[in-house]
């Protein structure tokens, strides 16, 4: 899994219909010390995930293992929302700070 946070979100109307009813969401990747990196990723929302959250996705076949996305073409999903987490007993994120 990797960490990530929710800068928008992707409108197609266009696409193939194991896609439908997917919200798709555009993903910033950040470093393990919460700094952003000059990365995207456009993934599947399968927890209701917003703009400003902060998230775990998977990429690959792991992508494809949430109920959700079970059998459909996807590549990234968002699986988690991040409340917290820490390195070496420092805190390095809080979603209510």
């Amino acid at each position: 899994m990797l960490i990530a946070k929710v800068v928008g979100s992707v409108v197609a109307t266009q696409k193939d219909e194991k896609l439908e009813n997917l919200k798709l969401l555009v993903l910033q990747v950040q470093s393990h010390e919460n700094k952003p990196k000059d990365q995207y990723v456009v993934a599947v929302d399968s927890v209701q995930a917003g703009v400003g959250d902060t998230v775990l996705y998977a990429t690959g076949s792991s992508a494809r293992q949430t109920t959700l996305t079970d059998g459909r073409p996807c590549d990234a999903v968002v699986m988690a929302v991040v409340d917290s987490w820490d390195i070496d007993g420092a805190n390095v994120y809080e979603a209510w700070a």
